[in-house]
């Protein structure tokens, strides 16, 4: 039981955000969006995961390009 709660920890802390920023984006709580895809991932087989980990990446990789400055001097 130990070891699951710290593996759930780790991908709590590390986690990449995809369902919390899709839910405010659409106007909903993260809970339901990760149920959504929860419950989707069982019926499709998996299909739904490989669509996080891309949504996962393009994320990441807008963060890296598209940095918010916080004033004119940043350039």
């Amino acid at each position: 039981m130990i070891y699951v709660n710290s593996l759930r920890h780790f991908f709590e802390r590390h986690g990449f955000g995809v369902f919390s920023r899709l839910a405010d984006r659409i106007g909903m709580r993260a809970t339901n969006v990760r149920l959504f895809f929860i419950y989707i991932t069982f019926i499709t087989a998996g299909l739904s995961f490989g669509i996080y980990l891309t949504l996962a990446f393009l994320l990441k990789l807008k963060d890296m390009l598209y940095t918010k400055r916080s004033s004119v001097f940043d350039l």
